[in-house]
């Protein structure tokens, strides 16, 4: 289904950096609660994140990350979760974070 340039533009996908990733002890399947800072303007942001499968807690610290930032809160499992961290699923059904290959500032909007 295609969608008009507008529709994207209303979806605000924005970099962010990984400060802390902990395990989430509600969760009914393996996810991290993350901090993610994503700049000055909106300063960081919580996520529950199910990617335990690829990615150890201490490894995530310093991943640049790309995040939705305007839906609504959604309390996960205890955690007020702020932004998606977003990825990709694996042949497995896994997820894989989606990334970049040069750092780029925190904030910055995905064009």
């Amino acid at each position: 289904m295609a969608i008009e340039w507008a529709d994207f533009e209303k979806v605000e996908l924005r970099v962010g950096t990984v400060v802390t990733a902990e395990p989430n002890e509600k969760a009914r399947k393996p996810a991290y609660v993350l901090t993610v800072d994503l700049g000055d303007e909106l300063g960081v942001k919580t996520s529950s994140a199910q990617i335990t499968e690829h990615y150890r807690a201490a490894d995530l610290i310093g991943r640049q990350v790309l995040c939705v930032c305007n839906f609504e809160p959604k309390r996960v499992a205890g955690v007020k979760s702020e932004v998606l961290v977003t990825g990709a699923h694996d042949g497995d059904g896994n997820v894989v974070l989606a990334g970049f290959d040069r750092a780029v500032p925190n904030g910055t909007r995905l064009l």
